[in-house]
C-alpha cells in the first residue's frame, strides 16, 4: 500500500496513540494483578471498642486472609470520626489507605456549620458492608422501661434527664435529635469520643441515657449493664423480642440505621476499587464472619460501587432533609 506524505503524520499519530493506550491498558492491568503487594492501614475514626471498629476489625481480619497481606487498624478519633476522615482524604489514592466508617461520614458535612469535605467529591466509596438498628438504652437506675415513660418522665422533670452521644453528627446524635423534637423533650445531649465512653457514663450515671448502634451496646445490655427501651428499626430486633421500636413509642414509620462501609481518597484506580469490592462481598460471605455479625444483630449487604454511590446520594437528600428542618447545626 502506498502512503501519501499527508497521510503520513495522521498514521503516526493514531499509531502514536494506540502505543499510548495500549501501554497504559497494560500497566493497569498489572497494577490490578499486582495490588495489594505490601500492608494497608484501615483508618477507623473512632475510639477502640465501639460499634463501627468492632465490625472494621472483624471485616479487616477476613480481608487480611482473602489478600494476603496485612491490614493495620489504626484508630484516629476527633471531632466526630473528621479527623481520621481528613487523614484519609489526604492520603494518596493507591489503595493503602482505606477509611472503614458509619454513615456518619455522610452526615457529618450536613451539620457542620463549617465546610469540611464533600462526601461525594472528596473520598471514592468501594464498598457498601451492612447495616445495625441502634438500641436505646438507660441506666438502670432511671424508672423507665420504654421511650413513652422516659419521655413522661423527661417532660415532668425538665432538665433533669439527658443523653449521651457517640459523636455530634452521628446517627446517634441524629436520633437523639429527632426523638428531642418529636417527643417535645428537653433533654440536654452531651457528646463523646465514641461508643465506649458514651455507653460507660450511662452505665455510671452521669447521663440518663444514649442511642447507641447494636454492636457496641450490646454487651452492656447482655452484662446488665445498661436497660433496653427502644431501637430504632422499624421492626423489633430478634435478640431484644420484648424491647419496642421507636415507631411503637410514639413516633409513627420511624426508622434510622446505621450502616457501615468502606472508603479510599478521591480518584482511587478503579480496578482497585473493583479487587477491593469483589473481596468484600467474598468476605461478608463467609460463615464465620456471618455468624460473628449475627451475634451483633448486624446485616451485612453486598454492593456495587455504583450502588455504594446512590445509597450515599439518597441518604444526602433525605437525611439533609430532615436536618434541615430540625435546625441542626454544630460547631467544633
Amino acid at each position: 500500500m502506498t502512503m501519501t506524505s499527508s497521510a503520513q503524520p495522521i498514521f503516526r499519530i493514531a499509531v502514536l496513540t494506540l502505543c499510548v493506550l495500549g501501554a497504559h491498558l497494560g500497566a493497569t492491568a498489572v497494577h490490578a494483578q499486582s495490588y495489594p503487594n505490601k500492608p494497608i492501614k484501615m483508618v477507623i475514626p473512632y475510639t477502640p471498642g465501639g460499634s463501627i471498629d468492632t465490625v472494621g476489625r472483624l471485616v479487616a481480619e477476613q480481608l487480611q486472609k482473602q489478600l494476603g497481606q496485612t491490614i493495620v487498624i489504626e484508630n484516629h478519633p476527633g471531632a466526630s470520626g473528621l479527623i481520621g476522615s481528613a487523614n484519609v482524604q489526604r492520603a494518596k489514592a493507591d489503595g493503602y489507605t482505606l477509611l472503614f466508617n458509619a454513615s456518619s461520614q455522610v452526615y457529618m458535612p450536613l451539620v457542620v456549620a463549617k465546610k469540611t469535605y464533600d462526601a461525594e467529591r472528596d473520598f471514592t466509596p468501594v464498598a457498601q458492608i451492612g447495616f445495625v438498628p441502634l438500641v436505646v438504652a438507660v441506666n438502670n437506675d432511671v424508672p423507665a422501661r420504654t421511650l413513652i415513660e422516659l419521655a413522661a418522665l423527661a417532660r415532668a422533670n425538665p432538665g433533669k434527664y439527658t443523653w449521651a452521644t457517640s459523636g455530634l453528627g452521628t446517627t446517634s446524635h441524629l436520633s437523639e435529635e429527632m426523638i428531642n423534637r418529636a417527643l417535645k423533650l428537653n433533654m440536654e445531649i452531651i457528646p463523646y469520643k465514641g461508643a465506649v465512653p458514651q455507653l460507660t457514663d450511662v452505665v455510671g450515671g452521669h447521663v440518663s441515657a444514649a442511642i447507641s448502634p447494636m454492636p457496641g451496646v450490646h454487651s452492656f445490655v447482655e452484662a446488665g449493664r445498661l436497660k433496653p427501651i427502644a431501637v430504632t428499626s422499624k421492626t423489633r430486633v430478634e435478640k431484644m423480642p420484648n424491647v419496642p421500636t421507636v415507631a411503637e413509642s410514639g413516633m409513627p414509620d420511624f426508622e434510622l440505621l446505621s450502616w457501615y462501609g468502606i472508603w479510599g481518597p478521591a480518584n482511587l484506580p478503579p480496578e482497585i476499587v473493583s479487587r477491593l469490592n469483589t473481596e468484600v462481598g467474598k468476605a461478608v460471605r463467609v460463615a464465620s464472619l456471618k455468624a460473628r455479625f449475627d451475634e451483633l444483630s448486624f446485616v451485612p449487604t453486598q454492593s456495587t460501587p455504583d450502588e455504594f454511590k446512590a445509597l450515599i446520594r439518597k441518604d444526602i437528600v433525605t437525611i439533609g432533609k430532615s436536618v434541615k428542618e430540625a435546625d441542626i447545626k454544630i460547631d467544633f
